[in-house]
């Protein structure tokens, strides 16, 4: 008997019975045996983990761009906050919590640079629009691993691609991942603000403070508390209406007071002109572009492949390309 099999009957005899269980996983596109220690679920959390695009996330934009200091989050940052969030839901609501792991280290793999400025510069500039939520979907199904994804089961990309809401995911724990990505990033962006000086605690009207707490840590205890409350043994992922109708008024806040604050979006605007800049100069300038790309250019279309070369860049990486292509450069020696 291998390692995997004595987890997959635990997660049989323990888990809830609307919860996802690899042994009954649909499987990946393309067939792959089995691993002798791991559940598929937990296999595709470290398929994630050891990615190239989860390495860049470290340097990339999570709402405030390149701030100085070092405490501030990224987009790495914010992933494994939304695991955590997640797995001590799931734990508690004897869900799948590789699954759920998995679904939110993997959430926001296609995120471009600067954030949500560079997903709307390049939703305007790429024919037919561009969202992270598909754009992560692109990354572990085709980008990785020299244009052979990461062959991720069913279950994780359903999840990875439905984590915005617009869709629920079809599982209990996508579903999860969709509440814990939104309970983070509420908390640790008004943290954020906080420590950029754009808000106090004090700015957030009472009512709010009183129904969730007057921390962001607190915040986060609630809403996690919240799900637990409401989902435990009934076989869903949700919050109460009261604690919903309170997270929708903050995240109203939050637009209106952070993601919106001209001082914090002062720089943006040259997200959008380098943006457009650049992508037209790659669709010029095929040739500057490295070699696995020219291949998805030569599959896909070079609007395509321009696209996801820009869409994966850190942070400081497009500033290089940027100086590269638009800046002169000294002669002689």
């Amino acid at each position: 008997m291998t390692p995997r099999e004595p987890a997959e009957r635990w997660e049989a005899e323990r888990l809830h019975p609307a919860a996802a269980f690899a042994a009954y996983s649909k499987g990946r596109e393309t067939p792959d045996p089995e691993d002798d220690t791991r559940t598929c679920f937990g296999r595709d959390a470290d398929r994630i983990v050891h990615s190239k695009a989860f390495r860049r996330l470290m340097d990339k934009t999570q709402v405030f761009l390149m701030p100085e200091g070092d405490h501030y989050r990224t987009r790495l940052s914010h992933a494994l906050e939304v695991s955590r969030i997640g797995r001590t839901m799931a734990r508690a609501l004897r869900y799948n919590e590789d699954l759920t792991e998995a679904v939110a280290l993997g959430h926001d793999l296609g995120h471009t640079p600067f954030g949500h400025a560079g997903e709307r510069a390049l939703n305007e500039i790429v024919p037919g629009g561009f969202s992270h939520n598909e754009q992560s979907l692109r990354v572990v199904t085709r980008l990785e691993k020299g244009g052979r994804g990461l062959n991720l089961c069913h279950e994780t990309r359903d999840g990875i691609l439905c984590h915005t809401g617009g869709i629920p995911a079809a599982t209990l724990e996508g579903q999860l991942i969709q509440i814990a990505d939104r309970v983070a990033y509420l908390s640790h962006d008004m943290d954020d603000a906080m420590r950029g000086g754009l808000l106090q605690m004090e700015d957030v009207p009472a009512d709010l403070r009183r129904e969730l707490g007057g921390t962001p840590r607190e915040w986060i205890n609630t809403l996690v508390t919240d799900v637990v409350e409401q989902s435990s043994e009934k076989g869903i992922a949700a919050l109460s209406r009261t604690r919903r109708e309170a997270m929708a008024a903050l995240r109203r806040f939050m637009f209106e007071r952070v993601y919106h604050n001209p001082v914090a979006k002062a720089e943006e605007s040259k997200v959008r002109d380098l943006m457009s800049r650049l992508f037209e100069h790659y669709l010029k300038n095929l040739d500057a572009l490295p070699e696995e790309t020219l291949r998805i250019a030569a599959q896909d279309g070079r609007e395509r492949a321009v696209c996801d070369y820009i869409a994966g860049m850190t942070d400081h990486y497009f500033e290089q390309q940027c100086i590269k292509a638009f800046i002169p450069r000294g002669w002689g020696k």
